[in-house]
């Protein structure tokens, strides 16, 4: 057991370590435990106090500007809705719509300006139609439109005038009280005969009040000024805690919107995949029908004529059947090399990292890697397979197109997602065709539900992807 003791500025603490378990315990006196306390308290307040202008700012425009959207759209949505009988009512009642989600989408950001945590904003509904009658109609058929009506013309000016009248009285009773011995004395006090102090003195006391009434005025308001001052940042934060509790009731996203988000990115996923693999196929069709095909055509018209001659030339006969042997060779040289592009051998034995190291040792220009991954992190192998196959094409494209004379490529891992990224200082340029280069490279992404990420400009290209491994 090895103890350690540590002394300054009047406290003491003393450390104790554990040579077998490893455990460290501190123990500290009671005069470093409430000094730490108390550091901690005041830098906890004037965390708050920093945060008070902001929270402020906000407190005291919502209340002008809720009197302001409601003095708007009561009259636009009334109106509309009595001349729905008329084309101009139903178009009144869409704009008071967009005008709530505008305040609604103001109000949000005015939150997250004074410090609350962000509100996830909710999916709204794209077109219910055709042409523009399915356009125009969207807004009516979405329940957040009218959520954000409702609160734009009820909730927020109820919310807004309680938490502005208490702010107000709370600010004007913190500066009144602290600065009343400044212009209290200006006052006229002539036939005064009824002082705060007094009567809450006799009130609490019984007795007559013997004392000067306006030196004890004056300190009571200072008083009550500094708690209220004092008070001020909880106040505050308070107040607006309770504008983004009803925000986050009202104006942010619905659990189905989440869902509805992940249907359609799943569907989005699963038309890329389908792409993807068409696009797979045509270029394994073509490939083995300009390679392996036409070598085993040839193999096959080889070994006729060798039978046709067997008889009568043997040595062109054998001639022929070592053509026919090298041509053999080569076809299954070539479906080899096919065959890679199901699943390398050295993907599938030593991992992405080598299988990475290796397309860039035969790549025809110098390439840099970084892989900041490590070995310990197990990857799903479609993740490892797919990213090995975007890396190849990748690297195809720098050496055929961008004139480059090195490349880099990096892959690392932030968070839950793993990215790949290949850069070079060509000529730039890169752009996506139909079924071609970078837009399958974005059909394969897209299918395990990553992004993609091109920029090409005259100093180069960078091309980065991400995708979850989870």
């Amino acid at each position: 057991m090895t103890d350690s003791t540590l002394e300054g500025g009047g406290a003491s603490a003393t450390t104790a370590i554990g040579e077998n378990d490893g455990v460290v315990t501190t123990s500290a006196s009671p005069g470093a435990s409430a000094a730490q306390e108390g550091t901690g308290f005041w830098r906890s307040y004037g965390r708050r106090w920093a945060r008070v202008p902001a929270e402020s700012g906000v407190l005291f425009v919502a209340f002008p500007l809720a009197v302001i959207a409601t003095s708007v759209l009561w009259p636009l949505f009334s109106t509309g809705i009595g001349l729905l009988v008329l084309v101009v009512g139903f178009f009144l009642v869409l704009a008071s719509l967009y005008i709530a989600r505008g305040y609604g989408t103001m109000t949000l950001a005015m939150l997250e300006g004074a410090g609350r945590p962000r509100i996830p904003r909710p999916v709204w509904r794209g077109r219910v139609g055709t042409g523009f009658i399915g356009r125009v109609l969207s807004p009516l058929a979405d329940g957040h439109y009218w959520i954000y009506l409702l609160d734009a013309i009820v909730v927020q000016i109820a919310v807004t005038t309680l938490t502005w009248s208490i702010f107000i009285t709370w600010v004007s009773t913190a500066l009144g009280g602290t600065t009343f011995w400044i212009w209290g004395g200006f006052l006229p006090t002539t036939g005064r005969t009824v002082w705060l102090s007094s009567v809450i003195w006799e009130w609490v006391t019984r007795t007559p009040a013997t004392f000067d009434p306006v030196t004890a005025d004056t300190v009571l308001y200072a008083v009550v000024g500094l708690v209220f001052l004092f008070t001020l940042p909880y106040i505050t934060r308070a107040l607006i805690t309770l504008h983004w509790s009803v925000a986050r009731g009202l104006l942010g996203a619905w659990p189905s919107d989440r869902l509805r988000r992940e249907v359609t990115e799943l569907s989005a996923s699963r038309a890329a995949a389908v792409a993807a693999e068409d696009r797979e196929l045509r270029r394994l069709e073509r490939d083995i029908h300009d390679g392996p095909q036409q070598q085993l055509i040839r193999l096959r018209m080889d070994i006729a004529a060798a039978q046709r001659r067997l008889a009568d030339d043997p040595d062109a006969t054998s001639r022929l059947l070592d053509e026919a042997g090298v041509r053999a060779q080569d076809a299954l040289d070539e479906l080899r090399a096919l065959s890679r592009g199901f699943a390398p051998p050295i993907l599938q034995d030593r991992g992405l990292a080598a299988a990475i190291d290796s397309l860039a040792a035969r790549s025809t220009i110098p390439v840099t890697v970084t892989n900041d991954v490590s070995t310990d992190v197990a990857l799903p192998q479609e993740v490892e397979r797919n990213l090995y196959f975007v890396a190849a094409e990748l690297l195809t494209n720098v050496a055929k197109h961008s004139r480059s004379d090195r490349a880099r490529l990096t892959l690392a891992l932030a968070g839950n997602a793993l990215t790949l990224s290949v850069s070079d200082d060509g000529v730039g340029g890169a752009g996506e065709n139909p079924r071609h280069g970078l837009s399958g490279i974005r059909e394969r992404v897209t299918a395990m539900r990553g992004t993609t990420s091109i920029t090409s400009g005259p100093t180069g290209t960078t091309v980065s992807v991400s995708v979850p491994i989870s």
